[in-house]
């Protein structure tokens, strides 16, 4: 059973919030190739309070990845839920839920008591969610972690925690907070989650592929899958796993189709942003060559690019000879 936000499949395929990476341009071409649901990048609860422009465009969303989620970051009850208030006033409509981010990793998130170390911390983190229950009417769900590390291994504690306080879904990342994103996504964690609790989960972690994505699914018994570093690069995922969980047949993209939508990315990114944030492309445009024959190259001349119009022409350049050597 699945919220009612996720409208489009059952089991849906959504995808993870990832800082500098899922802005509004790659989200929407995510939900172009079957993504059925997006977060917007982490927006510090603080920052928003406080007025900083670049957290306050972080809310920005395209138009066919309406209504999405917001996911806050904070570790203070009274201005996460004044945040979330603000939010559902300023944006009527075009926020399906939030999502309280107890599971980022990062040292510069971390120290400040928040991301996954509230997991440490299950009476603030359970204050957290009960006062970001209670601003709105919306649903808000909370992202984690299996544990901090393998002394504190308490996902399936917390998970109860977040549900009595009024979480209305659950994401669970497979890993400690001291494993980043490193070894494997433990499943086990993910099923011992989903059985119990009462309330819809996601599984994350791992899922590169349609394959790993009904793997997750057939062995945790979550109700979908989020994909994080699986969609870098590659947004067609979300059409490989629709056409696994529905067993239909699935033609990988060619190198030059993948270009051409790696094209197709920066000349968005370029026309929606400031094309003086030009060199925030360099690590998309890595990530869609990655494997491609002549690719290193083409990285180096992008990486050195002294303008938008440039990296393009690197780009296109490359696209051509894709398409005429048939990859």
């Amino acid at each position: 059973m699945t919220l009612p936000v996720f409208k489009k499949h059952d089991p849906p395929a959504v995808l993870a919030p990832m800082a500098g990476i899922t802005d509004a341009v790659f989200r929407s071409i995510c939900v172009e190739h079957g993504c059925d649901f997006t977060y917007t990048e982490m927006v510090s609860a603080k920052g928003l309070k406080y007025g900083g422009k670049k957290t306050e465009a972080l809310l920005a969303a395209a138009d066919n990845e309406k209504p999405c989620a917001v996911q806050l970051f904070g570790s203070e009850p009274d201005i996460v839920a004044d945040m979330i208030k603000r939010i559902a006033d300023e944006y009527p409509g075009e926020i399906a839920m939030i999502d309280i981010n107890m599971g980022c990793p990062m040292p510069k998130i971390t120290s400040n008591g928040e991301g996954s170390a509230l997991m440490l911390d299950e009476k603030r983190a359970a204050k957290l969610m009960y006062a970001a229950a209670r601003a709105t009417e919306l649903p808000v769900s909370c992202k984690f972690r299996k544990g901090w590390d393998d002394g504190h291994v308490n996902a399936v504690e917390f998970a109860g925690i977040m549900e009595e306080n009024g979480a209305s879904l659950l994401t669970v990342h497979g890993r400690t907070r001291e494993q980043l994103y490193h070894g494997e996504a433990d499943r086990d964690i993910i099923r011992d989650v989903v059985r119990a609790v009462k309330i819809p989960v996601i599984g994350n972690g791992d899922v590169f592929s349609g394959e790993s994505a009904k793997a997750m699914l057939d062995y945790t018994g979550c109700a979908g899958v989020m994909v994080a570093r699986g969609a870098r690069g590659n947004p067609f995922i979300f059409g490989e796993i629709r056409a696994a969980l529905s067993n239909a047949p699935y033609t990988p993209p060619t190198d030059f189709e993948r270009m051409s939508e790696a094209v197709r990315h920066a000349e968005l990114f370029l026309e929606k942003k400031d094309p003086k944030l030009f060199p925030e492309l360099r690590k998309h445009m890595a990530w869609y060559t990655k494997g491609m024959r002549g690719a290193l190259d083409v990285r180096r001349a992008v990486n050195t690019a002294g303008s938008p119009e440039e990296m393009l022409g690197i780009l296109r350049k490359f696209g051509d000879q894709l398409l005429t050597t048939g990859e």
